[in-house]
């Protein structure tokens, strides 16, 4: 294994633990991503976990058209992100997934960099989560590190495909978590 692939499994693991946490009367709450309320978040999160094994295993979004497309989390949320998120876990834990090539939309990447992308998704939903329920904020630092590297070659990227919001200011000696969530355009 690979460390983003570790990367990876423990930020399944957390947010994991933020969507155990979420209440029956809190899966419409709204998030910090105003389109979506929670369960539309988790429902996002879930299908970035059911595209993992299929574009591991060399398939193309094209590939796959919208066969992930709308709700799949159903009756039980917290069932279906745990089987999406235990697929996606072992799918990076075959050897080679790092090295892999996987076909995204926008153009091939290696497996190691679909990761990363993963990895900071997932940490940063994991925030939302706890954020619109109510939860546990904090993040892990190790995993803010790794996140917070990825995006520094990243965010000009997701900036410009709207995919994020503005980058927030944060105040003189704000901790790596708030300066990591301002980058994502969120209040920490």
């Amino acid at each position: 294994m690979t460390a983003i692939t570790d990367h990876f499994r423990h930020a399944v693991d957390d947010m994991t633990a933020r969507v155990h946490g979420v209440r029956d009367d809190q899966w419409h709450r709204p998030t910090p991503c105003a389109d979506w309320d929670v369960r539309e978040l988790v429902n996002h999160v879930t299908v970035e976990n059911l595209w993992v094994p299929p574009l591991l295993a060399g398939l193309s979004v094209a590939d796959l058209g919208d066969v992930l497309a709308g709700d799949v989390l159903g009756a039980d949320p917290v069932a279906v992100w745990d089987t999406a998120a235990h697929k996606a876990v072992d799918a990076f834990a075959a050897p080679s997934a790092a090295a892999r090539t996987v076909h995204l939309s926008f153009g091939d990447v290696p497996g190691a960099e679909y990761a990363g992308e993963l990895v900071a998704d997932m940490v940063i939903h994991s925030w939302d989560v706890a954020h619109a329920t109510g939860g546990d904020e904090r993040l892990d630092p190790e995993l803010v590190d790794v996140v917070s590297a990825w995006f520094a070659g990243n965010e000009e990227a997701y900036r410009s495909g709207g995919l994020i919001g503005p980058h927030l200011p944060t105040r003189p000696g704000a901790d790596r978590q708030t300066r990591l969530l301002a980058a994502f355009g969120r209040r920490g």
